[in-house]
C-alpha cells in the first residue's frame, strides 16, 4: 500500500472515530453545559460553558421541595446491584450448561430464552401491577427486582454462552484428568479464565437496570422509586415551571457514576465483548 492510500486510511478511520465521538457525547457534553449554567440562562444556545454555577446540583439535591435524589440513588443502586447479583449467578450456570452440556430440551431451553429476550416490556406493565397488587408488593423492593432479573438474564446467558463455547475444552479435560471433579474444574479453571465475560455482563445488566423507567413507574413509590423516576418526578418553584436546569444536574450526577465505571473496566468490557471474535 503506498504512503498516500496509507494516510487516507488513517484519515478516514480518526475522521469515522471523531463523528462516532461526537455523536454519542454531544448530548452529554449539552447536559452538562445546561447543569453547570445558571437557571436565568438555561435556554442560551451558547455552545461552551458560561455563567457556570453549582446552584443547579444543590437544586436537584435538595428535599425541600418533596425530591429525595440521594435516596433514590441509594435505591438504584440496592435495584441495580440485586438484580446483577442474581442474574450473574443464574446466568453463569445456565451458560455453562448450555455451552458444555448435551441433555434432551437444549434446543427448546434456548429458544425460550431467546423468545423472553424479545417479549415487549410494555406487554408486561399491566398484568404485573395487577399480579403485584394482589400480593401486595407495589411498591417493594422485589416488585422492581424481579422484573429486571427476567429482562436482563437473557443477556446475560447469552454472552456467557458464547464466551463459554469459545473456551478451549482441552483446559477443563485436563482437569479432570488431574482428579477435579466437573464442579471443581467449572471453579478453578473454567471462571478464571471467565472473568472479562463475567465484568461484561455485570455491567451490561447493571446499567440496563439503572436505566429502566417504566415498570419502575409503575411498581414503585417514592420510598423505592429509582433515579429514573426521581428526575421524572422533579417540580420546580411552581406548577407552571419545569426545572431543566436541576434535571440536567441530576442527569450528570446519574450518568457521570456510570462513565467512571466504563472507564475503569474498559479492558475487561471490551476482552469480554470480543472474546471468540478471533480464532487461533
Amino acid at each position: 500500500m503506498s504512503t498516500t492510500k496509507r494516510l487516507r486510511a488513517w484519515a478516514g478511520n480518526y475522521l469515522a472515530v471523531i463523528l462516532i465521538l461526537v455523536w454519542g457525547l454531544a448530548p452529554f457534553y449539552w447536559m452538562l453545559v445546561t447543569a453547570l449554567r445558571d437557571k436565568a440562562h438555561t435556554f442560551d444556545t451558547t455552545p461552551w460553558f458560561t455563567h457556570v454555577t453549582l446552584q443547579n446540583f444543590q437544586d436537584a439535591l435538595a428535599t425541600d421541595k418533596g425530591n429525595d435524589f440521594l435516596g433514590a440513588i441509594i435505591n438504584s443502586l440496592i435495584i441495580g446491584g440485586a438484580t446483577t447479583l442474581v442474574a450473574l449467578a443464574v446466568g453463569v450456570f445456565t451458560a455453562y450448561a448450555l455451552a458444555r452440556m448435551d441433555f434432551p430440551g437444549k434446543g427448546f431451553v434456548t429458544g425460550i430464552i431467546l423468545a423472553a429476550s424479545m417479549f415487549p416490556g410494555i406487554a408486561l406493565v399491566t398484568p404485573l401491577f395487577q399480579l403485584f397488587g394482589e400480593l401486595g408488593w407495589i411498591g417493594t423492593y422485589q416488585a422492581l427486582i424481579i422484573p429486571n432479573i427476567s429482562f436482563v438474564l437473557p443477556l446475560t446467558v447469552y454472552t456467557l454462552t458464547s464466551f463459554f463455547r469459545d473456551l478451549p475444552w482441552e483446559l477443563e479435560e485436563a482437569a479432570r484428568v488431574d482428579g477435579a471433579t466437573r464442579g471443581q474444574a467449572f471453579r478453578m479453571v473454567v471462571l478464571p479464565l471467565a472473568t472479562p465475560a463475567l465484568f461484561t455482563t455485570a455491567i451490561l445488566a447493571f446499567v440496563a437496570t439503572w436505566n429502566e423507567f417504566m415498570l419502575a413507574r409503575q411498581l414503585s413509590n417514592t420510598s423505592t422509586e429509582p433515579v429514573t423516576v426521581a428526575i421524572a418526578r422533579f417540580t420546580g418553584p411552581s406548577a407552571f415551571e419545569y426545572p431543566y436546569a436541576a434535571t440536567m444536574a441530576a442527569g450528570a450526577l446519574v450518568t457521570i457514576p456510570l462513565v467512571i465505571m466504563v472507564l475503569i473496566f474498559q479492558k475487561w468490557i471490551v476482552s469480554g465483548l470480543t472474546a471468540g471474535g478471533v480464532k487461533a
